[in-house]
This record gives structure tokens, C-alpha cells and sequence, in this order.
């Protein structure tokens, strides 16, 4: 059995068989108006994409026996397979120059036995050693600010949803707990900047930078859910994160009776943290606290797909298909359209 990492890197015509989870799927009609499948196949080293022929196989291995599916579109076990753990065999092809992977046999597996969650991709950053630094980040801003974020995280309880919840669906650091690693890549990077032009002589509160990075991201608790994988919810996709971590952020800045200078220099930087209205900002960076963090979330975000495209490259893609300012455009398309 084959790892999703295994065969990105295999070779034209290799044959394999992989364990996982669907995190994305559609039926549609070929040229002849026979029905096939694109599929997305989660697990903890990443996810692969091909199609499921209308030539495929398909089969129930939920009970002791193996029984065959003639009819998978009507089949009530595939009718829906997002969040199903499936069994696929198939063959790495070629289209366009670039891998493909087609599977021809697809297994519904026992889903108490072969649970989806097992499969889901995770940080890759050990869960220790990132709560370690969130804490270490918390405790550096001191005061009002610090015990606030104390508030938030921990006595009204979001720290559970939080650390598992990911960064986005797709692009980048989609996985469990992908948005505590983006978080703290932001508010290390912003507390460095920060400091760093503190310390030249300009007026910036580095407290609030780092309270404004860890917060920045709030609106992606409401915006996404694991089902296993990640998706959309219909808030998130109506209304989008920003607006939602910014009413989240000012209702419990209200409970919490957070000062109101403090309240708007951290407000402004969740509204504005994208850069500007295009991205989904509704107001650009004013101050040098949002500008910092506004920096630091678009260098992880490159960083990111920088480190994709080095990724895809070594695996025998071309550099060219994964270009960063590419990614970063439709990205920020996405933003604008559905709240990715």
C-alpha cells in the first residue's frame, strides 16, 4: 500500500494501491456521455487528484465480503464519497506532459474499521511544539492585551477549535491544524518586524502586533469545517472571514471590556490585514502595527507556494505550472468570490 507522497513520485505507467480519505469529488459525462469522477484523495502526507474512468471497477469491502458495485452513480455507498475512506488502485498516465492518475478500482472500505479522520493531513509541525509557541507569543504582550487573548482563547474556549481548525481549503496549509501554523508564522514574523522598527524609532506598539497576527485569522473557525477534510461552510462562503472573526473579535472585546484605544488598533488590523479592498479588505493598513501584520501574512502566503512549487518541481512538474504570483492571484480571486 502507497503513501500519497510515494506516488507523486513515481514514474509513468507504475501501478499502485492506496488508503484514504475523499476530500473532494464530482461526477461528469466524458465524450461518449459515460459517467466519470474526478477525485481528491486525502491523507496524512497530502493529496493526490485523478479520475475514476467509466471503465473502473468498484467495490463494497465494508462487510466480510467483497462484493462488486455495477452501478456506483445509484450506489447509496458512493452516491456521496466526500468524507468516505476508500481503497483505489490505479496507474500513473501522462496529459499535457504533466503526471496523471487514473484509478481503476475504487473500494468502499469498512468506515468504523478504516475511520476518515485517520487519514485527514495534519501540520507537519509537531502539535507540542506549536502550542509551546503559541504560549510563548501570548505571554510576551503583557498587560491588558495578554490577559484578552487569555480571555478568548481560554475562558471563552475557541483554543479546542482553533488549533485544529485549517488555514483554507485549498492553497495553503489546508490540513489540521493549519491555521495555528500560519498564525504563528504571522505573529513570529510581525513581532520580528515590529520590534525591529521599534527599536529604529518608530511609534508601534509590538503587543498589539502580535495580539492582532494571532488574532488575524479569527473568522476561519466560522468560515471552514473537517469533514474530515476541509470545506467550506455556507457562512464562510457568503460572508467570509474577515467580516467574521472581525464580529467574533468585537463581541468578545465588548464582553471582555477591552480598552477602546486597544480595541481599534487591533480591530483595524483583522479588517485590514489583507492589504487591500480588491483582497477583501475593507479598509487598507493605516497604522504601522496592520502593516506589519498585513506584511507578514502575505510573506507566509508566498513562502508557502514557494515551497509547493520547490515540492512539485522535485517531483518532475514544471516550476511554471506552480508559479507563486499565479497562485497568489487566484487565491486572492478566490477571497473575493467564495471565501477561500
Amino acid at each position: 500500500m502507497s503513501k500519497t507522497g510515494d506516488i507523486r513520485r513515481m514514474a509513468k505507467d507504475d501501478r499502485f494501491k492506496v488508503l484514504g480519505v475523499v476530500s473532494r469529488a464530482s461526477v461528469r459525462k466524458d465524450k461518449n456521455g459515460k459517467n466519470y469522477w474526478d477525485i481528491a484523495l486525502m491523507d496524512d502526507e497530502g493529496i493526490i487528484e485523478g479520475k475514476i474512468w467509466g471503465n473502473s471497477r468498484w467495490w463494497d469491502k465494508s462487510g466480510d465480503e467483497q462484493i462488486e458495485v455495477r452501478d456506483p452513480a445509484d450506489s447509496s455507498l458512493f452516491g456521496e464519497l466526500v468524507g468516505k475512506t476508500l481503497g483505489l488502485a490505479g496507474q500513473v498516465s501522462e496529459f499535457k506532459g504533466q503526471p496523471q492518475y487514473n484509478f481503476t478500482g475504487v473500494y468502499f472500505m469498512n468506515q468504523e474499521k478504516f475511520p476518515p479522520h485517520q487519514f485527514v493531513q495534519r501540520s507537519p509541525i509537531d502539535r507540542d511544539i506549536l502550542e509551546k509557541e503559541f504560549f510563548d507569543l501570548l505571554e510576551s504582550c503583557g498587560g491588558q492585551v495578554e490577559a484578552f487573548l487569555r480571555y478568548v482563547f481560554f475562558e471563552r474556549k475557541l483554543w479546542d477549535r482553533f488549533k485544529d481548525c485549517p488555514a483554507a481549503v485549498a492553497h495553503h496549509h489546508a490540513y489540521v491544524g493549519g491555521l495555528l501554523e500560519h498564525t504563528l508564522a504571522v505573529a513570529r514574523t510581525a513581532r520580528a518586524l515590529a520590534g525591529t522598527y521599534s527599536e529604529a524609532g518608530y511609534e508601534i506598539n509590538v503587543p498589539v502586533a502580535v495580539a492582532g497576527a494571532l488574532l488575524h485569522d479569527l473568522g476561519k473557525m466560522d468560515s471552514y469545517r473537517l469533514v474530515p477534510a476541509p470545506e467550506m461552510t455556507v457562512v464562510g462562503t457568503v460572508i467570509d472571514h474577515i467580516v467574521l472573526g472581525y464580529s467574533t473579535f468585537a463581541d468578545l472585546a465588548g464582553d471582555f471590556g477591552l480598552e477602546e484605544r486597544i480595541f481599534l488598533a487591533i480591530g483595524h488590523i483583522l479588517v485590514s490585514h489583507h492589504g487591500c479592498r480588491e483582497f477583501g479588505s475593507p479598509v487598507l493598513p493605516a497604522t504601522p502595527e496592520a502593516m506589519v501584520v498585513s506584511a507578514a501574512d502575505e510573506l507566509d502566503f508566498r513562502l508557502f507556494c514557494w515551497k509547493n512549487s520547490v515540492e512539485k518541481m522535485e517531483e518532475g512538474k514544471e516550476i511554471s505550472d506552480y508559479n507563486v504570483s499565479a497562485q497568489r492571484r487566484f487565491w486572492k480571486w478566490e477571497q473575493g468570490n467564495n471565501g477561500a
